[in-house]
C-alpha cells in the first residue's frame, strides 16, 4: 500500500511562486552575444586553418597553436582575475572583456607577424578566461533562483549558435575573402555588443567581503574536484576532434568541405541546447551521463566510418547533439555545490576547460605530426570513457540525481 507524497509547507508555493517570475530574456540576450563572441574568436582558427598556414607561412600543426595560445591565456588568468575583482560590480567587468575581446581581435586581423599573433589569442584568452569565470554568477544574480539552469542555457546557447553559424560562417567568410576578414568582423561584433550590454544588461553586485570563501577552501568542497576532473577530460576530447577537424577529413577522404561539416555539427548543437535548457533543471545527472555515452558513441563511429560519408555525418551530428549542453551542465552542477562561491569555481572550471583545450591544441599536433589525424577519434574515446566512469561515480556531490527546482526551493524554505 502506497501513501501520497508528504510535501512541506510553504514548498509548492515556493515552486509556484519561481514559476511566475519571468526570465529577464532582454538581458540574457547579451550575455548569449558575449558568449558566442568568445567561442568564435577561439573557435575560428580550427575552421581557418589550412589558410592561416599557408598566409603565414607556418604549418597546419602551428597554426593549431593559434587555439592553445588562446586556451594558455585563459589558463594563466581566470583564476587570478576573478579573485581580484570578486568584490566589483559585474557589468563593468563585462564591458570590459568585450573591449579586451575587440582590441585582441584587430591585431589579429592586422598583424603578420606570427609570434604578435599568438601574444593577440593570448590577450584574447585571458578576457575569456574573466567571461567563463563570472557567467554563471552573473546570471544567476539577475534571475530567479528556481530558474538558474534554465537562464544559463539561454545566456550560454551564444555558445552553441557560435558553433551553429558564427564558426562555419567565419570560415565560409574567411575562405572566401580571406582569413583576416573574419577576425576584422568580430572586432566589428565586439563593438555593437558594448553598445548592446550598455542598454540592457542589469549589473550585478560582486561578492560580500565576509561571504568570500578562500579559494583553497572553494577547491576543497565536496564535489569540486570530480567536475572539474569531468569538465577537463570532456573538453579535451571534444577539442583535440575540434581543432583538428579539418586534417581528420582529408586523412579519411570524405570530400566534404570543412564548413559544412561545422555548420552541421552546430545545427545538431542548437537542438542539443535546447533539449539541454528543457531538462536541465529536473533531470541534471541523466543529461550528463547520456551525454557522455552518446559522445564516446560518435567517436567509435568517427574511428571505424574510414571513408563513409553517411556514418561520418550521423556522428557529428550525435557529437554536436551531445557536446552542446557540456557548459551550462558543468556550470550549473558547480555553481549549486559552491553556491555564493560560484564565481571562484567556474574561475577553475574555466582553467579545466582552457588546460583541456591547450593539451588538446599542443599534443594533438604532436599526434597529427607522429601518426595523422585519424588517431583523434580513438584518443577521445579513451578519455570520454574515462570521464564517463568519473561521472557515474560522482552522484553524492557533484553530479547530483533528483531535481534541481526541488533543491532549490528545498533550500529557500530553510
Amino acid at each position: 500500500m502506497t501513501t501520497p507524497r508528504q510535501t512541506r509547507p510553504g514548498h509548492q508555493n515556493s515552486r509556484r511562486d519561481a514559476n511566475a517570475d519571468p526570465l529577464p530574456i532582454a538581458a540574457l540576450l547579451p550575455l548569449a552575444a558575449t558568449a558566442l563572441l568568445i567561442i568564435v574568436t577561439e573557435t575560428l582558427p580550427a575552421g581557418l586553418l589550412l589558410q592561416i598556414s599557408s598566409g603565414l607561412s607556418i604549418s597546419s600543426s602551428a597554426a593549431g597553436q593559434m587555439v592553445s595560445a588562446y586556451a594558455l591565456g585563459a589558463v594563466i588568468v581566470a583564476i587570478p582575475a576573478i579573485t581580484l575583482t570578486r568584490g566589483m560590480r559585474r557589468k563593468p567587468i563585462l564591458l570590459a572583456v568585450v573591449a579586451g575581446m575587440l582590441l585582441a581581435n584587430i591585431i589579429t586581423a592586422s598583424v603578420d607577424v606570427f609570434a604578435v599573433t599568438l601574444v593577440a589569442r593570448f590577450v584574447a584568452g585571458a578576457f575569456s578566461g574573466v567571461l567563463w569565470g563570472m557567467l554563471a554568477g552573473y546570471t544567476r544574480k539577475i534571475v530567479p533562483p528556481a530558474k538558474t539552469g534554465k537562464a544559463l542555457a539561454i545566456a550560454m546557447a551564444g555558445t552553441t549558435i557560435a558553433f551553429a553559424i558564427g564558426t562555419p560562417l567565419g570560415t565560409y567568410l574567411g575562405s572566401t575573402f580571406g582569413w583576416r576578414w573574419a577576425f576584422l568582423i568580430l572586432a566589428v561584433f565586439a563593438a555593437g555588443l558594448i553598445v548592446w550590454i550598455i542598454v540592457a544588461v542589469p549589473d550585478a553586485p560582486g561578492q560580500p567581503p565576509l561571504t568570500r570563501t578562500p579559494i583553497h577552501r572553494v577547491f576543497a568542497t565536496p564535489g569540486v574536484a570530480a567536475i572539474l576532473f569531468i569538465v577537463f577530460g570532456w573538453f579535451l576530447a571534444h577539442n583535440m576532434l575540434y581543432t583538428y577537424i579539418a586534417p581528420f577529413l582529408v586523412s579519411v577522404n570524405a570530400g566534404l568541405r570543412i564548413e559544412v561539416v561545422l555548420f552541421l555539427f552546430g545545427i545538431a548543437s542548437l537542438a542539443g541546447i535546447v533539449l539541454t535548457g528543457t531538462v536541465i533543471d529536473r533531470s541534471l545527472r541523466k543529461m550528463v551521463l547520456a551525454s557522455l555515452t552518446a559522445f564516446a558513441t560518435a567517436a567509435l563511429a568517427l574511428g571505424i566510418t574510414g571513408g563513409n560519408t553517411v556514418i561520418l555525418l550521423i556522428a557529428v551530428v550525435l557529437w554536436g547533439g551531445t557536446f552542446a549542453g557540456a557548459s551550462t551542465l558543468m556550470q550549473t552542477a558547480l555553481a549549486d555545490t559552491t553556491g555564493p562561491d560560484a564565481d571562484v569555481a567556474n574561475s577553475m572550471l574555466t582553467v579545466a576547460a582552457n588546460l583541456a583545450i591547450f593539451g588538446a591544441g599542443t599534443t594533438g599536433g604532436v599526434l597529427l605530426d607522429a601518426t595523422g589525424a585519424s588517431v583523434f577519434p580513438w584518443a577521445a574515446l579513451f578519455i570520454i570513457a574515462t570521464v564517463f566512469v568519473i561521472a557515474v561515480l560522482a552522484r553524492r556531490h557533484a553530479i547530483v540525481p533528483g531535481s534541481r527546482v526541488d533543491r532549490v526551493g528545498s533550500n529557500s524554505d530553510k
